[in-house]
């Protein structure tokens, strides 16, 4: 299996910018799809982005697209989400992913989950 450890979460004025990084541990990182989700309080779990294997392709929800980025580096064994003008409704906690699917989204999310980040965005 391979384990996945979420950082760079924190208090943010609205308007600003965070970077994640989830890094990956057990497994081959080159292997697995990678991706983001959220959940916001007393909300469901949210996709916001998606990275193919290599970092070719990526996908990312409506709410988010234009606003954040992903991107990975297997050298590294490490997934980003680059987040600008970042909004309060962007407050929640952001979960990686990892699976076997080209290109993960919420309908086949990968297998493999890490514990979130809190991000919380002030007005």
């Amino acid at each position: 299996q391979v384990q996945l450890v979420e950082s760079g979460g924190g208090l943010v004025q609205a308007g600003g910018s965070l970077r994640l990084s989830c890094a990956a541990s057990g497994r081959t990182f080159s292997s697995y799809a990678m991706g983001w989700f959220r959940q916001a309080p007393g909300k469901e779990r949210e996709f916001v982005a998606a990275i193919t294997r290599s970092g070719a392709n990526t996908s990312y929800s409506d709410s988010v697209k234009g606003r954040f980025t992903i991107s990975r580096d297997n050298a590294k064994n490490t997934v980003y989400l680059q987040m600008n003008s970042l909004k309060p409704e962007d407050t929640a906690v952001y979960y990686c992913n990892a699976g076997y699917t080209p290109l993960l989204n919420y309908g086949k999310p990968g297998i493999y989950w890490g514990q979130g980040t809190q991000v919380t965005v002030s007005s």
